[in-house]
């Protein structure tokens, strides 16, 4: 599984974030987990596979926000109870 983090900027109400996750959910239709955090200023996008850097940054950009920065790495989930 791929996990994507999205630096953004301009987020500044729970709308805001129900708004770049809205964005995200119809760029990447495949997306197991979408989440944003105005207080950390990023999206988190979890895929099983890649995720196209530039449809994301256009996403966030549609929703009035700027994007920052887009990096993906290996996610490997934490298991039952926090074990791996």
């Amino acid at each position: 599984m791929k996990e994507t983090r999205i630096k953004i900027e301009g987020m500044m109400c729970g709308m805001c974030e129900a708004h770049v996750c809205d964005m995200i959910r119809k760029a990447v239709p495949g997306a197991k987990k979408v989440s944003a955090s105005r207080s950390r200023g990023e999206a988190v996008v979890r895929t099983d596979g890649e995720v196209d850097a530039e449809a994301l940054k256009r996403a966030v950009e549609a929703a009035g926000y700027s994007c920052l920065l887009v990096t993906t790495e290996e996610y490997n989930g934490k298991g039952l109870f926090g074990r791996r």
